[in-house]
């Protein structure tokens, strides 16, 4: 199949500006890619559950498929044929005939730091009032931080600044590659070292999910597919897998490539923060995939039983 105005390559997303922000980048880059005009693709925004139930923890309610259930129905019937995705939202498991093999090159993978008046978590007040929807953040930081209040804190990145402006929190976090991709100031938040905040398992990666049998879309994306970054993401989704990770537990995890070789370090934490187990694992880059399992491997022991 060849897209054009008369065929164009449906995109499907969520509605949010990031979520659409990350879609014009996939589109503008399958443009270069297939030297197509902008007409020869139409992006569909898609209303997920995910975004229609923003009162409620996602560990409340089903989990990171919320924000693809809706998406990928409209790829399985037709609707669209290739749907653009944040990887740190994706679940491991895809519905049968789908598959994601087309990762875009990664962004920041740092966490962002936002207070109207402190630069950094040290800098708290004991007991201030901190903001988050991610249970790996609000782990991570009561370990750091037993005194701190968590309140949840969900929405899309303008929702979440409104409420920090509104005083509902003193200091919130959002990943840095969201605020890159939304062209937000540099000074918008202070970038957290991933050496004191380990990021979410494929932060500031965005994957193409297309239906198996479709040639096409399968050509099209594979000219856009970044390897480094698909690679680091079969070590840290591996981890994922093997600790069978969710938005009910919290787990982080960064890859990182030097030539031939990858090194994956990995944390997982329980619910309240008062524990925390790390591991770092080093071999060849084609070995990925089973670094990362081998890492979940050595963890579990160490869990023992109800850990999360």
């Amino acid at each position: 199949m060849t897209y054009s105005a008369d065929t164009p390559m449906n995109i499907g997303t969520r509605g949010s500006p990031l979520a659409l922000a990350q879609a014009y980048e996939t589109r503008d880059r399958l443009m270069a890619a297939l030297d197509l005009p902008e007409s020869a693709f139409r992006i569909h925004a898609i209303k997920t559950t995910g975004d229609r139930v923003q009162d409620r923890a996602l560990s409340e309610i089903g989990g990171k498929g919320l924000f693809t259930k809706e998406i990928e129905e409209a790829m399985l019937d037709g609707t669209i044929d290739i749907a653009v995705h944040s990887m740190k939202d994706m679940p491991v498991d895809l519905p049968d005939g789908l598959v994601i093999d087309c990762i875009l090159p990664r962004e920041d993978v740092r966490d962002g730091f936002l207070s109207p008046s402190v630069t950094g978590i040290a800098e708290l007040p004991h007991g201030a009032v901190v903001g988050t929807s991610s249970l790996r953040r609000r782990a991570q930081l009561q370990h750091r931080r037993p005194d701190l209040q968590v309140v949840e804190f969900r929405g899309n990145v303008q929702t979440r600044l409104r409420k920090l402006s509104e005083g509902v929190a003193q200091a919130t976090f959002l990943a840095m590659a969201g605020l890159k991709r939304l062209d937000m100031p540099a000074d918008t938040a202070t970038p957290i070292s991933p050496d004191d905040m380990l990021p979410a398992i494929a932060q500031g990666a965005i994957g193409i999910e297309r239906r198996k049998d479709d040639e096409s879309a399968a050509a099209a994306l594979a000219l856009i597919n970044d390897a480094d970054t698909q690679t680091r993401l079969f070590a840290e989704r591996a981890l994922l897998r093997g600790l069978d990770g969710s938005c009910q537990t919290p787990i982080a995890g960064l890859a990182l490539l030097d030539g031939d070789r990858i090194t994956l370090r990995g944390e997982v934490l329980r619910p309240d923060g008062s524990e925390s187990l790390t591991e770092t694992l080093s071999g060849a880059r084609t070995e990925a995939a089973e670094i990362g399992a081998e890492m979940a491997s050595r963890l579990r022991p160490r869990m023992g039983n109800n850990f999360f």
